[in-house]
């Protein structure tokens, strides 16, 4: 079992999706990859969270219990300084950190994760772009704290509903697997034995986007991940991931990161 450092962070990581990461004044804002990790550490900083991705592995949050966790897409998360943490993943997920290194209490709740707020997920996803592609009117300091006061505010946490953590990993496994081909929220619906209106209803309860969003979004996912081998055509990628074409791929891509394909991989 690999150990956390005194910074909280995290272990094994691949050298070639590296963390990016941004320290303005009293914050350190940390964008880590999707891979597999394994470890174990007492938070010595309270740390703000957002996953990007479902994740699912087994974690101790705050106790000595293992228990088998399912991260939903969007889902925002708090561990607080002094907390026993152990957590293990086989693919983990992209992640999102916020710390105040200064020793700054963010907030004195217990550890949550899985509360889906519409404007956190906004600011996460503002702040993955700009870790994506800096610029020089990046307000970080806003964004952090903006981020830390939805810690604080009224707890609106994700009641899965129909949407059940076997559902989404069955729906994932789905995507997954044909994720080069046309799919349908129809398809989806029907994968799941709900009716088109309510599925997407659900959905969107339950992770805080749509589904057509979420289909993009892993397009976009298995997208980054291809475009690490310099020797894959962006063609080629655009069509293993189910873009009509490679224009189409670069103005999804550029719309929801910031960033085209091409400069992402350079």
């Amino acid at each position: 079992m690999r150990p956390m450092s005194t910074l909280d962070q995290p272990a094994s990581l691949p050298l070639n999706d590296p963390v990016r990461r941004a320290v303005v004044g009293p914050w350190l804002i940390e964008l880590l990859p999707a891979s597999a990790y394994e470890a174990r550490y007492v938070a010595v900083h309270s740390s703000i969270g957002f996953a990007f991705d479902s994740q699912r592995g087994v974690h101790a949050i705050g106790s000595d219990r293992v228990r088998p966790f399912d991260a939903l897409p969007n889902g925002l998360a708090f561990v607080p300084a002094g907390c026993d943490v152990y957590s293990q993943s086989s693919k983990g997920g992209e992640y999102l950190r916020v710390l105040r290194p200064d020793g700054w209490a963010l907030n004195d709740e217990r550890p949550f994760n899985n509360r889906i707020d519409p404007q956190a997920i906004r600011l996460a996803q503002r702040m993955r772009n700009a870790l994506l592609k800096p610029a020089s009117d990046d307000d970080w300091e806003l964004w952090a704290m903006t981020l830390a006061s939805r810690v604080c505010a009224d707890a609106e946490s994700a009641g899965s509903g129909s949407i059940t953590p076997r559902r989404l990993r069955l729906l994932d496994e789905f995507l997954d697997a044909g994720l080069s081909e046309p799919i349908s929220v129809q398809a989806m619906a029907a994968l799941l034995d709900l009716s088109e209106g309510y599925f997407m209803r659900a959905f969107t309860e339950a992770t805080g986007t749509s589904p057509h969003r979420y289909l993009i979004d892993r397009r976009i996912a298995r997208a980054r991940s291809l475009l690490r081998d310099p020797a894959q055509r962006l063609a080629d990628i655009a069509h293993t991931c189910g873009f009509s074409s490679q224009a189409h791929m670069t103005a999804t891509f550029t719309q929801r990161l910031g960033i085209s394909p091409g400069a992402f991989r350079r």
